[in-house]
């Protein structure tokens, strides 16, 4: 079984936040609500992702590095 990689957790939230935006700023365009599923959106959010992936993994790994309890993958949770 492959390990969990704490720094994904640490991405989340960004992630989350990314695809509010683009949920957001896609209503914006149209001048109606969106759905966060729809297909320009996640289209949108793909893009994002891939133009500042490697930035955010090295945010990411740094603030883990700085901070090691930061977070704490759910695996570690059930062995305390």
């Amino acid at each position: 079984m492959s390990s969990l990689d704490p720094v994904v957790f640490l991405q989340l939230p960004v992630i989350q936040r990314i695809i509010m935006d683009e949920a957001w700023l896609e209503a914006e365009r149209r001048g109606c609500w969106v759905s966060k599923d729809d297909r320009v959106v996640r289209e949108n959010v793909c893009l994002v992702v891939l133009r500042i992936g490697q930035e955010l993994r090295e945010s990411s790994q740094l603030a883990l590095v700085s901070a090691p309890m930061l977070i704490r993958c759910p695996t570690e949770l059930g062995a305390a």
